[in-house]
């Protein structure tokens, strides 16, 4: 009985000591090696059985503890919102404890990719452990995705109750996993991801790992589906911010809208200008601004203060972007909206046709580093009907003042001339001084618009008293005669952007008083087909150098007058063309000058013995000067020559 007693004393101690099992085995076999005589060996071993059992249910009852505390932390981390990645570590990190296991991952399902990815891992050997990825339909993966049930196998590599990927099979192989367990994240009836816990030995996992493992892979679930409905709430947060701050720079577009429509109109109604308009237009917009007219010419232009841009200075109303703002300016037209036209280094430039009555006014220009938003686009647009407004207004009172201004030249020209009284008043108001001499030049082109070259030249013209308009298919413009000498040059600056566009004309030599001016005009007219005759192109000549010839030529066709000169210094000319001689200017100046041979000589910068040379040269090709009425028409013949050969005016440095 003392031995008895003395086993039951040891087995309580070790259960006091919550000795490990296998001590209890080495107690029950050393009852075991009792004499089988002992009375007392039976009741001995039923203990010693009853110490192991009770052992058994103590670790029970300590992995129940234990797996319910990991359960609550789980629980605790999910309520202190940690973040997605670090909750789902510490979940790993726990089953992995838990189950006393080598290795834990956890894996999120990508319907993109129909993949299983390893988001999460702990124990792992190898590095690609981490970044491992199953098939929807393959491995374990596989059979937990279908069932949606836990799955464990002891040797998972010899398992051929599922299809095997290679490639697990391989990252498996170097981490020595045999035995595996999976079960599934479940959210709303859907497999979301995995929880698997591996070891590198053969095992099989207790019905309470399973059940513990699994609630640990529902609180992943929770935790994936707070975090994606967090990040969806923030998402929607930042979606309605954006659109909070979208909505108020909007009001303040809108607002800034009004404020520039009432500015625009308020110059309109007290009569503000066009480079007032153009000034407000560029500060609105913070640009540079051109305002062209019909023919792309600039008629007004501003600069916002503190624009650093230089493209709206540079512009050409022809220049190398000239096709670009055409196509941009036509689109504009048709749509109603502005366009880009081109852009210039760092600048661009946007274009808006201004429309008035029947046709195109003209367009803006707007010069800035970026593009605008939609609503400062409209500003732009809108501001293109104001200056419309302002546009066709000058257009209605430029066309009264064209009406006047052709009533007062047709006045003036007609032989019918109008009281004069009444014609003093009107020309004063342009500027006309009828007590001073004047000149007229008329201009013949051909394929010209000539009433819009008319309007170009008014507004080229900067002196005062200067009536430009189109008579019967001809440009007319009368000033007094201190002003003339510029006219041809203003007419070509005028005419160059239409180039090539022939013309010839004439200048009249100055009428002393209004009455004169109706002959001068039929003796111009009269002038303008000769110079036809003579082939004369893109020259304006004066009345006096075509006096002679009018009177002998002006009622003579072409041919008649090539036969003229052709016959009266043919060889001449013809002895020129072939040697790039001078005999024909030599003759000319020898008898514009008297034929003074040393005045020629002077006059041409050679030596006289030269004339001499020429004049002979001359004589044996033309006849001889020595009869007067021969001299005469040489003479005349080398002045139709020279009036309608603009190369061959007497250049002496040439001769």
């Amino acid at each position: 009985m003392a031995a008895v007693d003395t086993a039951a004393a040891d087995l309580i101690g070790l259960l006091h000591a919550n000795a490990p099992p296998e001590r209890f085995a080495a107690a029950l076999a050393s009852v075991e090696a009792w004499p089988d005589g002992m009375a007392e060996k039976t009741g001995a071993i039923e203990l010693a059985r009853m110490a192991m059992a009770l052992r058994n249910r103590l670790d029970q009852h300590e992995q129940r503890e234990r797996g319910m505390l990991a359960v609550i932390e789980s629980a605790q981390d999910l309520a202190a919102r940690l973040d997605l990645p670090e909750l789902l570590k510490a979940i790993v990190m726990r089953a992995r404890d838990l189950l006393r296991s080598h290795l834990c991952w956890l894996s999120i399902y990508d319907a993109a990719t129909a993949e299983f990815k390893v988001i999460a891992a702990d124990g792992a050997i190898a590095e690609r452990t981490g970044r491992m990825t199953a098939k929807r339909l393959r491995g374990v993966a596989g059979v937990v995705m279908t069932t949606r049930l836990p799955f464990a196998t002891p040797d998972y590599l010899h398992d051929n109750r599922f299809t095997h990927d290679p490639d697990l099979d391989d990252i498996f192989r170097d981490e020595g996993i045999v035995a595996l367990v999976g079960v599934p994240l479940i959210w709303n009836n859907k497999v979301i991801g995995l929880l698997f816990v591996a070891d590198r030995y053969h095992r099989t996992h207790t019905a309470l790992n399973v059940s513990i493992l699994c609630t640990l892979a529902t609180h992943a679930a929770v935790a994936i589906n707070n975090a994606q409905a967090f990040a969806d709430a923030q998402s929607a947060l930042e979606k309605a911010e954006l659109a909070r701050i979208e909505l108020e720079a909007h009001a303040r577009d809108v607002q800034d809208a009004v404020e520039a429509h009432e500015r625009l109109t308020s110059l309109l109604a007290r009569g503000a200008s066009l480079g007032e308009l153009c000034l407000s237009v560029a500060q609105l917009l913070q640009g540079g601004v051109l305002v062209l007219d019909d023919a792309h010419q600039v008629i007004g232009r501003a600069t916002a203060p503190g624009y650093t841009g230089t493209a709206a200075d540079a512009f050409e109303p022809y220049g190398p972007h000239s096709a670009a703002l055409t196509r941009a300016l036509g689109e504009s037209r048709r749509a109603g909206r502005s366009a880009i036209a081109y852009r210039a280094g760092n600048e661009i430039c946007r274009a808006t046709a201004v429309i008035g009555g029947d046709g195109m006014l003209g367009a803006i220009l707007l010069f800035r580093h970026e593009d605008m938003r939609d609503i400062s686009i409209r500003t732009f647009e809108r501001s293109a009907s104001v200056i419309g407004v302002v546009l066709l207004s000058q257009e209605h009172m430029a066309a009264s003042r064209s009406r006047d201004l052709s009533a007062l030249l047709q006045s003036l020209l007609s032989p019918r001339q109008g009281e004069p009284a009444m014609t003093r008043e009107r020309a004063e108001r342009f500027g006309l001084d009828l007590s001073a001499p004047m000149s007229l030049m008329l201009v013949e082109l051909e394929q010209a618009d000539v009433p819009a070259l008319a309007r170009r030249l008014r507004g080229g013209i900067g002196a005062p008293g200067v009536l430009v308009d189109e008579l019967d298919g001809v440009l007319a413009v009368l000033c007094n005669t201190r002003n003339a000498a510029d006219l041809p040059r203003v007419f070509d600056a005028a005419l160059r952007p239409d180039r090539p566009q022939a013309y010839r004309g004439v200048l009249s030599r100055p009428a002393p008083t209004p009455a004169e001016l109706p002959a001068v005009h039929a003796a111009l007219r009269r002038a303008l087909p000769l110079l036809g005759r003579l082939g004369m192109r893109d020259r304006i000549v004066q009345q006096n150098e075509l006096a002679l010839y009018s009177v002998l030529f002006e009622t003579q066709d072409a041919a008649s007058l090539k036969d003229f000169l052709d016959g009266t210094l043919g060889g001449v000319i013809e002895h020129d063309r072939r040697r790039g001689s001078c005999l024909a200017i030599t003759l000319l100046t020898y008898l514009d000058n008297q034929q003074n041979a040393r005045a020629t000589a002077q006059r041409l910068g050679i030596h006289v013995n030269t004339v001499h040379q020429r004049l002979a040269s001359a004589a044996a090709l033309i006849g001889d000067l020595a009869d007067p009425q021969r001299c005469l028409q040489i003479h005349v013949a080398l002045r139709l020559w020279n009036t309608a050969t603009p190369s061959a005016v007497i250049d002496p440095s040439s001769a």
